[in-house]
C-alpha cells in the first residue's frame, strides 16, 4: 500500500509532501528513473535499475542501490549502506554510512567529515578518501586508492588479484596514503602495484609491495 501511494504522489508531482520526516519505511522501488530524496526527508529503502539516486542534504535512508547509474549524497545524510554496478559514488561531507559502500565498475569519493562503518570496496575505479574515516578497510581489484589527508582506515586494504578472462590493461593500481593519514591492519596486495606513504602518515603490515616514501602533499611522479 505505501508503495502504491507513492507511485501515485510521483505521478501527481507530490512525492515532496510523501518524503516527510519520520517515512522510514517509505520504500522507492523503481525500473527506469531516477530518484531524488529532497533535503532534510526521511525514507526507506531506494532501488532503481536504470537510473542514479541524489539524496538531499541531512536527509535519511535504509539503503540506496542501483544497477546502472550513480549514486550522490549530499553534506549531512545519514543511510545504513550504498551499492552500484556501474557507476561512481560520491558522498559529501558529513555524511553517516552504518555498513557498506560498494560499487563494482565506478569510482567512489568521501569527503571531509564522512563516516563508514562497514567496508568500502569496488572492482573498477578510483576509491578517494578526503578526510573521511572508514571502519571496515578498503578492497579493490584494478582500481587506484587515494588515502588522503588526514583521513583513517581501519581494518587494513586489500588489492585481489585480477583474474578476469577479458583483463587486457598493462595499468598497476597506484595507491597513495598521504599525509598525516592513518591505514589500521595490514595493507595487502595480490598484483603488482605502486605504492606511495607520506612520510607523516601512519600504516600496518605491508605484503606484496615495497612502499615508496613521499614528502609534501602528494607524490612527484
Amino acid at each position: 500500500m505505501i508503495r502504491a501511494s507513492l507511485c501515485l504522489l510521483l505521478a501527481f508531482g507530490l512525492a515532496g509532501t510523501a518524503l516527510a520526516a519520520g517515512n522510514d519505511d517509505l520504500d522507492i522501488d523503481k525500473v527506469n528513473g531516477s530518484i531524488h530524496v529532497p533535503d532534510n526527508s526521511t525514507v526507506g529503502k531506494l532501488s532503481t535499475v536504470n537510473g542514479g539516486i541524489r539524496m538531499g542534504a541531512n536527509s535519511h535512508a535504509r539503503s540506496a542501490d542501483t544497477v546502472n547509474g550513480g549514486i550522490d549524497l549530499d553534506n549531512g545524510a545519514t543511510i545504513d549502506s550504498l551499492e552500484t554496478v556501474n557507476g561512481g559514488i560520491r558522498v559529501g561531507e558529513n555524511n553517516k554510512v552504518a555498513k557498506t559502500v560498494e560499487a563494482v565498475n565506478g569510482s567512489i569519493t568521501l569527503r571531509s567529515g564522512t563516516e563508514v562503518g562497514g567496508r568500502v570496496s569496488n572492482v573498477n575505479g578510483t576509491i578517494k578518501l578526503e578526510g573521511a574515516h572508514v571502519g571496515g578497510g578498503l578492497e579493490t581489484t584494478s582500481g587506484d586508492i587515494v588515502v588522503g589527508a588526514n583521513s583513517r582506515v581501519e581494518g587494513g586494504l586489500l588489492v585481489n588479484a585480477d583474474h578476469s578472462w577479458f583483463h587486457m590493461s598493462s595499468h598497476k593500481p597506484r595507491v597513495v596514503i598521504g599525509p598525516h593519514a592513518t591505514v589500521a591492519g595490514t595493507l595487502e596486495f595480490k598484483r603488482e602495484v605502486e605504492l606511495y606513504v607520506s612520510d607523516s602518515a601512519t600504516i600496518g603490515k605491508v605484503e606484496g609491495a615495497s612502499a615508496q616514501k613521499f614528502s609534501g602533499d602528494q607524490p612527484s611522479q
